[in-house]
């Protein structure tokens, strides 16, 4: 699932850089309030480009926990598979096409 999670940090870092203007690297162990001054807002728009792009729904309590890039990484790759685990089911397939 390495390439997934690939995919989510490329998509961090595009939001960053495109909506929120940040300019500098953007790293798996970086905190996103700390080394990345993500605010509230701007946790949002994350949130919401990271749900439009993959097409999950992020828990507010769960993304409201995320405090490094790694740990956001995460909660968004759990949310792809537990939507295409349950898209499967829903489609009557059980082995998580891609």
């Amino acid at each position: 699932m390495a390439e997934l999670r690939e995919e989510i940090l490329a998509e961090i870092r595009r939001t960053l850089a495109t909506d929120l203007e940040f300019r500098g690297p953007v790293e798996l162990h970086h905190g996103l309030a700390t080394d990345l001054q993500v605010d509230s807002l701007g946790a949002l728009v994350l949130a919401v480009a990271l749900e439009d792009r993959f097409r999950v729904k992020l828990t507010g309590i769960e993304a409201a926990s995320v405090e490094s890039v790694e740990e956001l990484v995460g909660v968004v790759e759990r949310a792809v598979r537990e939507e295409r685990a349950t898209g499967a089911s829903r489609d009557g397939f059980g082995g998580g096409l891609s």
